[in-house]
Parts: structure tokens; C-alpha cells; sequence
């Protein structure tokens, strides 16, 4: 079968529409992936459907790994290593063959390779990625937080102490001694981390442990607590890593971690804060398929992804997205640059620092210590002729003036602003010192977004909310009469939370006459909420409760966006 003809089988059974598959493919050319993956990305079609597809469509078989129980005598047979490595799983003998569960079965480099391993005749089947490795946690006694956890437990079992000479023995050669057991255990937190979709890793001493946690989607999650006699060698290796000073004690430091974890590459953003009892070290983990999302993907509903679209093709003017640090607006802005990304668009970026690194984009990184600010990377990067400009926030009156000036000559700006509204955010700029004038005239529309999780897909049932969580939102009967309530009943797939990933709410202010007019007259927030409202503006609650009453989300993920709890 040729080329993508076998994706059309889901635009026949109505399972998506051919503008479903086609954008699909045009975000696989544009991301340099495959568009099946395009299409689970999207959200469009289940990865266990696609595998199943896939196979049939090629002639393989395929195995359904989900509640397969496989004996231990079969999965003995494969060390843990060879099949994390090569994302496979032995799943029965047919015969004299070995049948091994893989994700693609003509890369016969994996079948030459456990042929040669195993000494055994190998006979592959399909399954999706994700049961393949759901299915090697299971029977392999848990990933690497096993080996997290009996490390931890060794070292609290051993009475090593590391002194500070042993340290600076240690750390000067680590390079060349990976098996060094504080060596193996950071490495072991950063790869579980990054297998649990965390967004972050924070070590925090306190007086007698050192407790780690990971931030997996958006709520902190605690693991087993080093030994506090550990604190010095955990600190000393992560700053080697992160290429900063480790006689530097006193004052913060940032740094940058490189690492590859399931053979993808992933970025680490380290920052070190001294404490009463030590440095505090948080480790935010960037994921470059993170930003490959489609616009599509985001949780836009449809008349905000219709409005969206046309203001990001807008020649010119100024648009921002507003709301607190970790609330995907990197994402949102680029994968906004990812959609005009194309070789008749100059696109230039001044960031601090940068995050993720976009090809075909020109990409500056503010620097302070040499005077490198927003507002002299705006002055200069207007020199250089671009359609399309990003400054990574507006910070300052100076810079703010700078990028409205961009946006009246004829660049389209965008640009994000630390408000807690999209109202809001015209009297945070006029606050700033901006002349009213220039925010008016100048500004398109304003977006406020945060993240709310979003119902495991493997656990996620039908449920009827009690009648007092309905009063509270105040819900109409219509509204009732559509709804689809799901919530989670916990399973391995989302950590036994219910939840799994997480999507944008947003409130999208247009600008209009009259709300420019408002500006102008530098009016209060709340006089122009109310008038975006009456525009038909949805506020970030409003949207949070559409997406509970269509089963993406939950209705206590709105109530705790509406009561601003965590």
C-alpha cells in the first residue's frame, strides 16, 4: 500500500473528516514527523487504532497489550535493557519463535538484533508505543522508579559519606566514571521524571532529608527522600552537568542540562537557589515535541480557533497572551510561529532565556550582563527587515513602547504579559507607563489562557456530578441536557490520578471601537470586561466548564480555576 493511502480507511469510516487528515499531514510536514503520529498528537485518533490499522493495512499482526498478562518465564527470555532500548516485549513462543511485540515491524535492524541477543528465531507482532512500554513497567517491576527507589534504599542502608574531598575526586573525572553510584542516581531521577510526563524536578534540602518531587501535570508529586548526607554530591553533580561555578555557594546560578532519555534529546533548564538549610535546585524539563502540537491540538474551541487564526494572519499589530509562569503561553506563541513559519516570512524572536529551539527562525537570547535587553534586540531586529516578531514578555515601559512601535510600522508582534485576565492587561500596559494612545491603536486582541487536566483516556467513564457541584456552576437546563460528564477512576496509564496530559482554557479579548475607545480613556479593567463580555468574550471559567460538560475535563477543574485554588 502505498505512501498514506492506508489513513484514508479513517476519513471512510467517518472516524475523522479528510480536513482532519489533511491538516494531519500538513502538521507532520511541518513538525518532521510521521502524520499518523500527527494524528494522535491532534487528538484526532487513539495510537492503539492507528497500530491496529497500520498492521492490517501492511499484512503484520497485532497484539492488544492492555490486560495481557505474559509469564515470567516469557518475559525472562528479554533483559529489561534490550527491551526499553528497543521498545519491544516478549509476549508468547509460537512454536519454536519467539513472538516480541514491537511498534514498527519492518525495522528488521530490532529483529537481526534480538535474533542475535536471544540465540532464538523472533517472529514480530504490532503494538502501539505506549502499551509497549505500559506493558514493560508491569512486568519489569516498574520502569526506572524501581531502581530509583532500591538505589535510595542502598544508600540509606550504606553508611557512605561523602566528604568533601571524595567529592572533588569524584566530580573531576565524572565524565568518565558514569557507573559512580550519585552519577547513576541523577541520571535515574532525570529519566523517571521524564517517563512520567513531569514538566519538573525540584530537590529541596531541609534539615534532616532531601526531598525530591515532580511537577506531572501541574501538581507535585513526592518521591522517596536521599539521605541528607547526600546533599553535597546530588548538588556538586548537577551543577557539573549544568556547566555552572561549584564553589559558588551563595549567590542563585542558572545553568543548562543536554541529556538524551529513551534515545530522544531533551533540554534542562537549572536554577539554584541558596537556602537556610542548602541550595535548592528546580530542573524544568523541556521537551521539544512539546511545541510541535498543532494550533488545533491546544483546546481551542471552534469559534476561538476561527478568531485565533485570523488574527495570527494579520499583517500587522500587536497581540499578547497573558497569565502565570507554567501556563503554556511559550507553546501557544510558538506553535502560532510554527503555523507562519514558511520561506516568504522573515520570523525573529528575543527571548529570555530560550527555551526551545525552532528551525527556520532566527533566534535571540537576552543577555544582561552585556546590556543585551528586549529593548535593544527590538531596535536592532527591526533593522533587519522581518514580518514576523516574538518578544518573549513585555517587561518594561521601554519595551513595551518598542513593541507597539514594531507593530505600527508594519510587523505583526507577539508578546506575553505576566495579568491574571485579557482585560486586564490594557490598564497593566497603561500602569506601565505606555501612552493610552499607543496601546489603543495599536493592540489586536489579548488572550488569557491557563491549563486544566484533562480525563485519562484508558480510564475515563461516564459519571453524574452531585447536585450541589451543578448549583454551584449554575449550569441551564439546555446545558445539562447536552453534557457528557467523565472523570477517571484511576489506573497505571495516569498514575492512579484520573488524569492524564493537560489543555489550554483561554479568554480571547478582541479589540473593537468601542473597547479602544475605553483604552483611550484609560477606563478600569472591570468596565472593560464588562464590555468584552457583552462582544461575546467567554471568560477562562466559562470555557473550563464547556470542556467538563463535553467529558474532556472535569467539573473540579473548573471550580478550582473559578475559586483560584491549586
Amino acid at each position: 500500500m502505498a505512501g498514506n493511502d492506508w489513513l484514508q480507511q479513517f476519513v471512510d469510516d467517518d472516524t475523522i473528516s479528510a480536513d482532519q487528515l489533511a491538516e494531519a499531514i500538513n502538521v507532520a510536514q511541518a513538525g518532521g514527523i510521521m502524520p499518523e503520529d500527527a494524528l494522535v498528537k491532534l487528538g484526532y485518533v487513539d495510537e492503539s487504532r492507528i497500530a491496529e490499522a497500520k498492521a492490517n493495512a501492511f499484512g503484520f499482526n497485532f497484539t492488544d497489550l492492555d490486560n495481557l498478562e505474559i509469564p515470567a518465564a516469557i518475559i525472562e527470555l528479554v533483559p529489561e535493557s534490550v527491551a526499553r532500548e528497543n521498545t519491544c516485549v516478549p509476549v508468547e513462543f509460537m512454536g519454536e519463535r519467539l513472538v516480541v511485540a514491537v511498534v514498527d515491524p519492518m525495522n528488521f535492524e530490532v529483529m537481526e538484533k534480538l535474533r542475535f541477543i536471544l540465540n532464538k528465531d523472533v517472529e514480530l507482532t504490532m503494538a502501539s508505543k505506549e502499551s509497549i512500554n505500559e506493558s514493560i513497567n508491569r512486568h519489569y517491576g516498574g520502569s526506572e522508579t524501581e531502581s530509583v527507589d532500591s538505589m535510595l534504599m542502598e544508600f540509606t542502608e550504606t553508611a557512605i559519606d561523602f566528604t568533601e574531598t571524595d567529592l572533588t575526586s569524584a566530580e573531576a573525572d565524572a565524565s568518565d566514571e558514569e557507573s559512580s553510584p550519585i552519577v547513576r542516581l541523577v541520571n535515574l531521577i532525570i529519566t523517571e521524571a521524564a517517563n512520567m510526563r513531569a514538566s519538573d524536578i525540584h530537590v529541596e534540602p531541609f534539615e534532616d532529608r532531601i526531598r525530591i518531587r515532580y511537577r506531572i501535570d501541574g501538581v507535585l508529586v513526592e518521591r522517596d527522600s536521599p539521605p541528607r548526607r547526600l546533599l553535597a554530591a546530588l548538588t556538586s553533580r548537577l551543577k557539573v552537568m549544568a556547566r555552572m561555578d561549584i564553589a559558588e555557594k551563595r549567590r542563585p546560578q542558572d545553568g543548562r542540562i543536554k541529556t538524551r532519555v529513551g534515545g530522544k534529546e531533551i533540554d534542562l533548564r537549572v536554577s539554584v537557589l541558596p537556602t537556610n538549610h542548602g541550595q535548592a535546585i528546580v530542573l524544568r524539563i523541556l521537551d521539544r515535541d512539546n511545541i510541535k502540537v498543532g494550533i488545533r491540538n491546544l483546546g481551542f474551541s471552534e469559534e476561538n480557533y476561527r478568531r485565533f487564526q485570523n488574527i495570527i494572519r494579520r499583517p500587522n499589530g500587536i497581540f499578547l497572551v497573558t497569565g502565570p509562569t507554567g501556563s503554556g503561553k511559550t507553546t501557544t506563541l510558538y506553535s502560532a510561529l510554527g503555523e507562519l513559519n514558511r520561506p516568504d516570512r522573515k520570523i525573529i524572536t528575543a527571548e529570555d532565556p530560550v527555551e526551545y529551539y525552532l528551525p527556520g527562525i532566527n533566534q535571540v537570547e537576552v543577555r544582561h550582563n552585556i546590556g543585551l535587553d528586549f529593548a535593544r534586540i527590538i531596535r536592532a531586529m527591526l533593522r533587519q527587515a522581518p514580518n514576523v516578531i516574538l518578544v518573549g514578555e513585555i517587561r518594561d515601559t521601554e519595551t513595551g513602547e518598542m513593541a507597539i512601535q514594531a507593530s505600527l510600522t508594519g510587523h505583526l508582534v507577539f508578546s506575553t504579559l505576566h495579568t491574571n485576565d485579557a482585560p486586564g492587561s490594557i490598564t497593566r500596559l497603561i500602569d506601565m507607563g505606555v501612552q493610552p494612545f499607543l496601546v489603543a491603536s495599536s493592540l489586536m486582541a489579548v488572550m488569557a489562557q491557563r491549563l486544566i487536566r484533562v480525563v485519562c483516556s484508558k480510564c475515563g467513564t461516564s459519571y453524574q456530578p452531585d447536585q450541589e457541584e451543578l448549583d454551584f456552576f449554575e449550569l441551564s437546563p439546555e446545558q445539562l441536557e447536552s453534557a457528557n460528564f467523565r472523570h477517571g477512576t484511576g489506573c497505571a496509564n495516569c498514575q492512579h490520578t484520573g488524569f492524564r496530559g493537560r489543555k489550554a482554557v483561554f479568554e480571547l479579548m478582541m479589540m473593537n471601537s468601542t473597547i479602544r475607545d475605553m483604552a483611550f480613556r484609560s477606563e478600569p479593567a472591570q468596565n472593560i470586561r464588562r464590555q468584552a463580555r457583552l462582544f461575546g468574550m467567554k471568560s477562562l471559567d466559562m470555557d473550563a466548564i464547556d470542556k467538563a460538560l463535553e467529558g474532556v475535563s472535569t467539573l473540579s477543574e473548573a471550580y478550582k480555576l473559578r475559586t483560584g485554588g491549586h
